[in-house]
């Protein structure tokens, strides 16, 4: 009996100490608890915040376990004291009910309160990068409306600049996440989603589809490259002599599932990303319509874009069923 407990123990004691030194990075990286931007930042408080909230909770019960277990275990001669007719405690319902309200009240304010800070860059003075993403199976489209390139299955952005994704999926949903500069959020057909990130020094950050989409699934992956702003000029410069055009034909064979590498577009069919959302469903959450239209007219529909003639007075704008 005494050596199945110590081997018990033993387990245990090499389990905590592997997750010790995986938070405390002596042991191999785990890149949701290395955040390098604000969002993964904030969001990096928070989950310590629910770990602590959490063991205030853990801790007591599983102490008061080990002492129940020894001092009114069955052996002869404990003194123990034995209360059979015992019912009730109002102090003990206070103590099992109080501090379980206490600690969600705590967690739901600080939740609510950082949820709403991070709906937008907190650089008011910084212009953002806006980048529109489209998930295909197995694979992710950037495109960039601004220095008018387009990349699949990487992104580069400047360093201290907020960007802005748009995102979309021209195949099953998805959920675009890049874990040391942020959460998640999903892609979906006929639907554009927003979310910002900011990276805050350089680096090569990996990123993935949360959502599980089919046997292409394990190479849904794609990677934010962050660098100066020099740099990232540079590298707009380089793409845009150097790499070929996407046109409608080149999409409608990028769209197929299939998985492959990293490639670089010159250009891209304008309105190429509204004309995704609207053949899809053409819903846009609160908030977006107003950026939409002014691209739209614009530019989409002097680019040809399929939205242009289109009657929209049918349509749900605010993403409602």
């Amino acid at each position: 009996m005494g050596r199945g407990w110590l081997t018990r123990w033993k387990g245990v004691s090499l389990m905590a100490a592997a997750a010790l030194l995986l938070a405390t990075g002596c042991g191999p990286e785990y890149i949701v608890l290395n955040p390098k931007g604000p969002v993964g930042r904030e969001e990096l408080h928070l989950i310590e915040l629910s770990t602590v909230l959490v063991l205030i909770v853990i801790i007591p019960v599983l102490a008061l376990l080990a002492f129940i277990v020894v001092r009114y275990r069955d052996k002869p001669g404990n003194k123990a004291r034995y209360m059979p007719n015992w019912s009730e405690s109002k102090v003990l319902e206070v103590v099992w009910w109080g501090i379980p309200i206490l600690i969600i009240g705590i967690l739901s304010v600080y939740t609510a309160k950082t949820t709403f800070a991070l709906t937008r860059p907190p650089e008011a003075d910084v212009k953002p990068l806006t980048i529109q993403v489209v998930s295909l199976n197995w694979k992710w489209l950037f495109l960039y409306p601004d220095q008018k390139v387009a990349t699949v299955n990487y992104a580069e952005i400047p360093t201290g600049v907020p960007v802005q994704f748009e995102l979309t999926a021209d195949a099953p949903m998805n959920s675009f996440w890049v874990p040391q500069l942020g959460g998640q959020e999903y892609t979906m057909p006929g639907m554009a989603m927003r979310l910002w990130l900011q990276a805050d020094e350089p680096g090569r950050y990996y990123g993935h589809g949360a959502n599980f989409t089919g046997e292409g699934f394990a190479h849904d992956n794609f990677w934010v490259v962050a660098k100066s702003q020099s740099d990232f000029d540079r590298w707009v410069k380089q793409v845009r002599s150097t790499a070929p055009a996407l046109t409608k034909a080149g999409y409608a064979k990028l769209k197929q599932p299939s998985v492959i590498g990293t490639a670089e577009y010159s250009s891209f069919p304008p309105g190429l990303f509204d004309d995704t959302v609207w053949i899809n469903g053409g819903r846009y959450m609160p908030g977006m319509m107003a950026d939409v239209t002014g691209r739209a007219s614009a530019g989409s529909h002097a680019g040809g874009s399929e939205m242009n003639g289109t009657d929209m007075s049918g349509m749900d704008m605010n993403g409602k069923g």
